[in-house]
């Protein structure tokens, strides 16, 4: 018979863990009153606020080599780098090297863990209604969860009116080169890869997971004993890909700590003064998404939100560092699938989501196109908005694969409606702040629809305490 463990020895155990590292938090606690002294009522100097932020950082970092976690390494390096970025900003450059070697390696891992998982998870099973079925429930769902996105940020700007009274500015020179955005057939045309190759190269996500699939259906055809070897070569590459991803997650922190140092080193930490209400006004809308939409979602599917969010916070906490969705996917494959879905779904919903689920950009871009009308001293109509919301609709379906994404999509409806380029412009001098929250977003969306759409097909099994879930078996059924 087994004794259930009350709550009251774990409740202890925490308060045994705070009190031994009490003296962490009274040393951050000081250093906080003391930079608050210095910078808002100069009245310590400068050189003292200096070494009470590194004293603090370094009994943070004694704390989070207690603590040997891998998520907690990487919000360490958020809070080290940004020092790093505002005490040494002449080693910004340095600080990028860290950030796009740690992308760079993330981007050789997706081509081939996509492939082995996609191949295994439809050939290795051989059922294409269920392909079919996964399909359909997660466009319709994807659809649904987006279109709710940019109604919140399109009445998050209305309330906050975050663009009214912006004085106007010549920054036309401002605006990066992009790719002009596609159309519609265009959109559709993208989708499909002409060489699988050039795919790979350009890191064309839904191209690489079309041809996946078309390979995995021709598998189907194939009698299983001459398709056996090639799903057993499928299946040990995206085990290897696993152990790889596992390898390359040892240098995140440093991805992360350089993202934020050089972000901080070329904007300062007063970047957060500017446009300070627009930034407010989309974490705002972000979390109000988070709570009221997909919180509720996941209640209703009977999603366990702790166990979710403990094999969830680390690809989003990459997501939100990097501002790179890319560089989440690998961990989040690999997480989701500990969590408990199966292989076949993880690897189908989660590449597609990423391609077609965008909530935090497609929350921004509501709030984004209001806010440069606002800024432009443009009144738009009930009416009109609301057709700006179908506009954006339809063309954040095309947002992946196209340099700068959520630019090229807000210019292009800008030019639709008639609206000025200035105010975006303006709006790139706070877009990595912004990209961080939207990013994040997104990974949270995505790792929840893979759950749901695991609980639809009945394919999310875990136990408590279990992490791994075995690889699917390669076999005729």
């Amino acid at each position: 018979m087994t004794i259930q463990q009350t709550p009251a020895p774990r409740m202890a155990g925490i308060v045994s863990s705070l009190a031994k590292n009490a003296w962490v938090w009274v040393v951050v606690t000081i250093a906080a009153i003391l930079n608050w002294l210095a910078f808002s009522l100069d009245a310590v100097p400068e050189e003292a606020a200096l070494a009470s932020r590194w004293v603090a950082i370094l009994a943070l970092g004694y704390l989070t080599w207690k603590k040997k976690s891998l998520t907690v390494w990487i919000l360490y390096s958020l809070v080290l780098g940004a020092e790093l970025g505002f005490d040494f900003p002449q080693f910004a450059d340095w600080y990028n090297v860290f950030s796009k070697i740690f992308i760079k390696l993330i981007k050789t891992i997706i081509a081939p863990l996509l492939f082995g998982t996609l191949v295994v998870g439809i050939a290795g099973h051989a059922d294409m209604k269920q392909v079919g079925r996964m399909g359909l429930k997660s466009l319709i769902y994807f659809e649904v969860v987006t279109t709710i996105a940019l109604a919140i940020g399109l009445v998050a700007i209305n309330i906050s009116k975050a663009g009214v009274g912006i004085p106007q500015m010549d920054l036309s020179g401002e605006l990066p080169e992009v790719r002009t955005p596609m159309t519609g057939p265009e959109i559709v045309l993208h989708t499909f890869p002409e060489n699988i190759v050039k795919s790979i190269a350009e890191g064309e996500i839904l191209q690489i997971v079309v041809f996946c699939l078309l390979f995995a259906f021709a598998m189907t055809l194939v009698p299983f004993g001459q398709r056996r070897p090639f799903l057993v070569f499928a299946e040990s590459l995206s085990e290897i890909m696993f152990k790889f991803t596992g390898l390359v997650m040892y240098i995140a922190p440093f991805g992360v700590g350089g993202a934020i140092a050089y972000t901080v080193a070329k904007m300062g930490l007063g970047v957060f003064q500017n446009l300070a209400m627009l930034l407010v006004t989309l974490y705002v809308a972000l979390f109000v998404f988070v709570l009221f939409v997909l919180v509720p979602i996941a209640l209703l599917f009977k999603v366990p939100l702790r166990r979710f969010w403990k094999y969830a916070s680390e690809p989003v906490t990459i997501a939100f560092a990097t501002t790179s969705s890319e560089a989440a996917l690998p961990k989040a494959l690999e997480n989701m699938e500990k969590y408990g879905v199966s292989r076949k779904v993880v690897s189908f919903v989660l590449p597609t989501g990423f391609s077609f689920n965008l909530d935090g950009s497609t929350l921004y871009l509501s709030l984004a196109a209001i806010f440069v009308a606002q800024a432009a001293n443009i009144h738009l109509s009930i009416g009109e908005q609301i057709a700006m919301l179908v506009t954006l609709m339809l063309t954040t379906k095309g947002i992946a694969g196209v340099s700068r994404a959520s630019l090229v999509i807000l210019l292009g409806t800008a030019a639709s409606f008639g609206l000025p380029e200035w105010p975006i412009a303006a709006i790139l001098g706070i877009d990595a702040l912004m990209d961080m929250g939207r990013t994040a977003t997104n990974t949270l969306g995505n790792c929840l629809a893979t759950a749901i759409v695991g609980k639809w097909e009945n394919e999310v099994h875990f136990e408590e305490g279990k992490d791994a879930v075995p690889a699917p078996a390669v076999d005729g059924h």
